[in-house]
Order: structure tokens, then C-alpha cells, then sequence
């Protein structure tokens, strides 16, 4: 209880230091200005917006006392592709850039929390998991520092750890729901990479992990497409899907048709999402 509250008061110091006067005043004054606009939005009635010849209006608003924030249900990991935390930051901070994350972790473990969660970032862009097809609207996005080209580090993934621990119990959010970039964009993206810790987050209760395969017979008519989608793929370009399902699950980069042994793994997988 005791590490849960210092952990949590590790994120309100980062975010705190995210929005501190400087060096990043002319962003977070962005910031607060488009969250004053989004709060008078929500808090504006849609009158004079509905037309349908027999609509009237009641001579008094009432506004239902039972409801609550929209809640994410996934967390989607990548790595930033880039030089430096600072690199990043300065990457989400300008306008023009149109990509954002809601916390970025740097290699020695500094934790940027960017934006509220219970915001929409942009860093997902067009992705599919499942029949969920607007993965912003539902999801956290963490960055990680990393070019791609080298190992996580040990602050940064305690760090993580940290963080995934605190956004599960906040939030809800299932097991099966922290996943890659390349999971849910297996077209266009390949982070956070082959040499992202897959199996140890999912030791840790994040993510889903295959069991013993030794023992399991494939059906005769086991789909390796449908094993897929079951799981949650977007299988419109299904050697794309083969691809992020061996760059999550085994590590690999190889292209093609799954051999006998992915192919247990996959049936694993498929049966904990059934």
C-alpha cells in the first residue's frame, strides 16, 4: 500500500514537472486552453443543434445526476523511434506534429505524464484491434525512449512497470489489453520491437502470454486466420498479421506461413481469448 502511494505521488511530481513554467510554457498554455474548451463543451447542452420538425425544447434543462468519466480499457506500448526524451517531448509539444502520447518514459526513468488520461491522444493513428476500430478513444498510449535499435532499460522498464501496475487498478483495464503499436497497426508499425519484454510484462499481469505447447495437437481444422482476428488482429493483410504475432510472441522478424510450433503457440493464445 505504502509503494502504491509513493508511486502515485511519483506521477503527480512528473506531471507536475511536465507542466512546470519552463522550459514548456507556451505548450502547457495550449494545454489548459484546450482543456477550458473541452470542459464548456461537455458541460454545453445540444440545444439548437437537433432539427426534426416536431422537437421542442422543455422550458427548464435537466441534467441526470448519473454518470461518470469515460474510462480506457487498453494501453497501447511503443517506442519513441527517436534520439532523446527531450527529442520527444519537443515532438509533442508543437502543434504541427499532430501526435501526441499521454506518458513518456525516458531511459533513466523520468516519467512525462503528457496528458490526462481520460483525454484522447493521438498516437495510435489508423489501428484495429478486434472490432474496436478508433483505438485513441479507448486507450492510454505510453512512449518509451528507444530508437528502436537497442535494449530498454532497466529504470525505464521499472518504471513501466510501475506505471502499468497503477493505470490496471485505476482503470480496469484486462490483461489482455496491454499490447503493441504493431499489434493493433500490423501494416505500418513495428514498435515497440522485437527487443521489447513481452514475456516478462505478461509475468507481471500485463499482457497475454502463450502456455507449455508441448502436448497440444492442432485440430485438423484449425484457421490460423481466424486464431488471428480471435485474438484480436486485424487480419485484412494477414501476412502483416503473421508478422506482428511473431515480432510480439516469438521475437522474430520472419515472413510467411506458420510452422507446426507457431502454430501451437498461436492456438494457445487463441484459446485464453476464447
Amino acid at each position: 500500500m505504502k509503494a502504491g502511494k509513493i508511486f502515485f505521488g511519483l506521477i503527480i511530481s512528473a506531471a507536475m514537472y511536465s507542466c512546470a513554467p519552463k522550459p514548456y510554457a507556451a505548450s502547457n498554455k495550449i494545454y489548459y486552453s484546450q482543456a477550458r474548451t473541452f470542459a464548456k463543451i461537455i458541460s454545453s447542452p445540444p440545444k439548437d443543434s437537433v432539427v426534426a420538425d416536431s422537437l421542442k425544447y422543455p422550458v427548464y434543462q435537466a441534467g441526470t445526476t448519473n454518470f461518470g468519466m469515460r474510462k480506457p480499457n487498453m494501453v497501447i506500448l511503443h517506442y519513441t523511434a527517436q534520439n532523446s526524451c527531450d527529442q520527444t517531448i519537443q515532438t509533442f509539444i508543437k502543434p504541427a506534429t499532430q501526435v501526441s502520447a499521454h506518458y513518456v518514459i525516458c531511459k533513466d526513468g523520468t516519467l512525462h505524464h503528457m496528458l490526462n488520461d481520460y483525454l484522447r491522444g493521438w498516437h495510435a493513428g489508423a489501428s484495429k484491434w478486434g472490432n474496436n476500430t478508433d483505438i485513441n478513444s479507448s486507450s492510454i498510449g505510453i512512449e518509451i525512449d528507444n530508437n528502436g535499435k537497442e535494449n530498454f532499460s532497466p529504470a525505464q522498464l521499472n518504471t513501466l512497470y510501475g506505471l502499468l501496475e497503477y493505470l490496471k487498478k485505476t482503470h480496469s483495464i484486462p490483461t489482455g489489453n496491454f499490447i503493441g503499436h504493431s499489434d493493433v497497426a500490423p501494416a505500418r508499425k513495428i514498435d515497440p520491437g522485437i527487443l521489447f519484454p513481452w514475456k516478462t510484462l505478461s509475468e507481471k499481469g500485463f499482457g497475454n502470454w502463450y502456455g507449455d505447447t508441448v502436448g497440444i495437437v492442432i485440430p485438423a481444422a484449425f484457421n490460423e486466420t481466424l486464431a488471428l482476428r480471435i485474438i484480436g488482429y486485424d487480419v485484412s493483410n494477414v501476412n502483416a498479421a503473421y508478422s506482428a504475432f511473431r515480432q510480439h510472441y516469438l521475437a522474430t522478424v520472419n515472413t510467411g506461413i506458420l510452422n507446426e510450433q507457431e502454430k501451437k503457440i498461436l492456438f494457445s493464445l487463441m484459446q485464453k481469448s476464447l
